[in-house]
């Protein structure tokens, strides 16, 4: 009798310890998967806004009439002027853990997409001292190589100064990387500013343009932020502070409708404010 009485208390025992750890187990997985889910999107447990938002704000709206094709890549969409061989617009979401994943090294292979009307070869820039200036940049496509190597398409290219390309324009390039990492993720959108007489590499009418525009969203913020800046295609050596302006400007400069997709109200207020005080600490 006492051995069956101990061995029912073995079995016991064992039976709460057995359920004991399959509870730990289970919570700890599921403490695993909140995890990774927060550092995909931001260190903060609530969404401000919904997946089907998210990918509505990636969506611009170009000019009526304006010859461009959408042309859908793993990592930035561009939106493909044939008239001026360039994009008008590239657009791209960029998340903490795409700025973090080093797993593509850079390939500098640029690439004409046979695919697109009026996408030029990339020697339409040789000896034009302009340098081939990516829009989506390349260093923000290390976490694929198929993204890395689709960056070096000519539909993500537009005649850039070096002054500009390795000077300003590479400073913001960085600077969207850190907001990232403390943001979760941004929209980017970024293209060029056309307007009045236009150089043209003569070699495959290639339009250059005066100026470009980089438009910034953090879409987890709460509230949301906005941040916009305009380059000379020139020397730009003042700090990007100095650059900032109004997604309204550009909006006006280019015709382009960014962020449609957002509240009007929320769209008029974000998008008439230069708030580059919650974008750069002091001094920077």
């Amino acid at each position: 009798m006492a051995s069956r009485l101990q061995k029912f208390r073995d079995s016991t025992l064992w039976a709460n310890l057995s359920w004991r750890l399959w509870l730990v187990a289970w919570l700890a997985a599921i403490v695993l998967v909140a995890v990774i889910m927060l550092w995909r999107h931001g260190g903060t447990p609530q969404r401000h806004i919904s997946d089907a938002l998210r990918d509505s704000l990636l969506c611009v709206g170009l000019t009526a009439g304006q010859p461009a094709q959408l042309v859908r890549y793993e990592g930035y969409d561009a939106y493909f002027d044939s008239a001026w061989h360039i994009p008008a617009c590239v657009v791209y979401e960029l998340t903490r853990l795409e700025v973090t994943t080093d797993s593509a090294a850079r390939t500098d292979d640029f690439m004409q997409d046979t695919q697109v009307d009026g996408c030029p070869t990339p020697k339409a820039y040789a000896g034009s001292n302009y340098n081939r200036g990516h829009m989506a940049p390349a260093g923000d496509m290390r976490w694929s190589a198929r993204a890395m190597r689709e960056s070096f398409y000519m539909t993500n290219i537009c005649p850039q100064s070096r002054s500009l390309n390795e000077g300003a324009w590479a400073r913001l390039e960085q600077k969207c990387r850190e907001w990232t990492i403390r943001d979760s993720a941004l929209i980017i959108a970024a293209g060029p500013i056309v307007t009045g007489d236009t150089t043209i590499l003569a070699s495959e009418q290639v339009v250059v343009p005066q100026r470009f525009y980089k438009v910034i969203l953090a879409p987890f913020c709460s509230p949301m932020r906005m941040a916009a800046f305009i380059f000379d295609n020139a020397a730009c050596n003042a700090p990007l502070k100095h650059y900032a302006t109004t997604v309204a400007h550009i909006e006006q400069l280019t015709g382009i409708d960014f962020f449609a997709a957002l509240p009007d109200d929320v769209e008029r207020d974000l998008e008439s404010r230069n708030d580059w005080d919650q974008w750069f600490i002091l001094n920077e």
